[in-house]
C-alpha cells in the first residue's frame, strides 16, 4: 500500500476509524480541532456515531457509556480539555472499560497557550483522577507510529479492559508527513461478554460500575487492577535506543523532542563524542529495562516541560549515575545548539 501525505490529526482519526471506531466524543479546542472536525463526516460515512459534547466532562461520560456497552469509542482533546476529563478517566479505569483517550498536548498550565509541548506527563502517566490506577501511555515520535499507536491502543484497551492515552504533542497533530495505514490486529481478541449490551434474556444481566460499597470487595477490586497493571508493565514497556550501548552520556527524551535529539546525537557523534538516545515508547508503563546500561556516566532528560519526566528516569536508573535535565516549556522548544551546550555544560568531565 502506498503512503499518503497526510496531516497528523487527520492521519490519527483515519487510523482511529480502521481499527474500528464505532463512537467518537469529542469538543474543539486548539491543536487538536482538525480531529472532531474530520470525524464529523468520516465517522457518518463508515457507519459510525459522532457527537460533540456540550463540554469534555461530557464527551468522557459518553465515552463510558459507549466502551461499557462494548464498543469501540474515542475521546481527543488538548490539554486543558483532558484535565477536565481527569474524573471520568478515573470511572473508566475503576470499571474497566475499554476506551482511547488522545491528548494532542499544548502548553500550559491552565489556558496556556496553543504552541506544542509535553506538560501533561504528570497528569497522564501519574493518574490525574482519584484512585489507584494507571493508563497506559504510547507516546508518538512521527505520523505513522502516532498512526501505529492509535490502531494499537485500541487493542491494547480491549485486551487489559483499560483507557488508554496517545500522547501526541503539538507538533504531532500539525505537521504534515507520509503515512502508511494498515490495521494489523496486536492480539485475538474475545467476544466481550461482559458488556452491557443488552441481553434479551438470554443470560444474566451485566453491570458496568466504579462502585464498591463494602470496604473489602473494593480492596479486592483494587488488588485484581494492580496485578491487571503488573502484567501490563511485565509485558507493554518498550523504547527505541540510538547509539546507546557504548554511550558514556544517554538521552532520553520522547514525541518529537527526541527527533531532536536524534540529530544531537549524530551531532556529537561526529565530534567523537559517545552520547546516545533512549527514547521511551511508552511513558506508563515506563521502559525500566532500557536503563541496564553499564557504560552510562550520566543521564540527561530533554523535554519540552519543566521536568517532568526525570523522576521516573532516576527511578528506572536507581539513582547509580546523575541524572540531570534541560527542557522548556509553554510551547518553547530546545533548539539543537541549546540542547549541546548544556550536554557539554553537564558532562565536559565525562565526554
Amino acid at each position: 500500500m502506498a503512503k499518503t501525505l497526510m496531516k497528523g490529526n487527520e492521519a490519527m482519526a483515519t487510523a482511529a476509524i480502521m481499527a474500528g471506531c464505532k463512537c467518537f466524543f469529542g469538543y474543539p479546542i486548539t491543536p487538536q480541532n482538525e480531529i472532531p472536525e474530520f470525524m464529523s463526516k468520516a465517522m457518518y460515512e463508515n457507519g459510525g456515531a459522532f457527537v460533540q459534547a456540550e463540554s469534555e466532562v461530557a464527551a468522557i461520560n459518553m465515552v463510558y457509556g459507549a466502551g461499557g456497552a462494548g464498543v469501540r469509542t474515542m475521546t481527543s482533546s488538548s490539554s486543558p480539555g483532558i484535565a477536565l476529563k481527569q474524573e471520568g478517566v478515573s470511572y473508566l479505569a475503576g470499571a474497566e472499560v475499554p476506551s482511547v483517550i488522545l491528548n494532542v498536548m499544548r502548553g500550559g498550565p491552565g489556558l496556556g497557550g496553543i504552541q506544542p509541548a509535553q506538560s501533561d506527563y504528570n497528569m497522564m502517566v501519574k493518574g490525574g483522577g482519584d484512585g489507584d490506577y494507571n493508563c497506559p501511555v504510547l507516546a508518538p515520535a512521527s505520523l505513522q507510529e502516532a498512526a501505529d499507536m492509535i490502531m494499537e491502543a485500541f487493542d491494547i484497551a480491549d485486551y487489559y479492559r483499560t483507557p488508554v492515552y496517545v500522547a501526541a504533542d503539538g507538533f504531532i497533530g500539525q505537521m504534515m508527513e507520509p503515512v502508511e495505514l494498515i490495521y494489523k490486529p496486536k492480539y485475538d481478541l474475545k467476544e466481550k461478554t461482559w458488556a452491557a449490551c443488552g441481553h434479551q434474556n438470554k443470560r444474566e444481566k451485566n453491570v458496568i460500575n466504579s462502585l464498591f460499597l463494602s470496604p473489602e470487595e473494593l480492596y479486592e477490586h483494587n488488588v485484581h487492577l494492580q496485578e491487571k497493571y503488573n502484567v501490563i508493565k511485565e509485558k507493554e514497556a518498550r523504547a527505541e535506543k540510538y547509539m546507546a550501548d557504548d554511550a558514556d552520556v544517554l538521552l532520553v527524551s520522547y514525541g518529537t523532542m527526541s527527533r531532536v535529539c536524534r540529530g544531537v546525537v549524530d551531532t556529537l557523534r561526529a565530534q567523537g563524542k559517545k552520547v546516545g538516545l533512549i527514547r521511551p515508547q511508552t511513558l506508563w508503563p515506563f521502559p525500566v529495562k532500557a536503563f541496564d546500561n553499564p557504560n552510562c556516566k550520566m543521564y540527561i532528560s530533554i523535554e519540552m516541560s519543566m521536568g517532568q519526566m526525570v523522576d521516573d528516569v532516576r527511578l528506572a536508573c536507581e539513582c547509580k549515575v546523575p541524572v540531570k535535565f534541560f527542557g522548556k516549556a509553554g510551547g518553547v522548544v530546545p533548539t539543537s545548539q541549546e540542547i549541546i551546550e548544556h550536554i557539554n555544560e553537564y558532562a565536559g568531565g565525562i565526554l
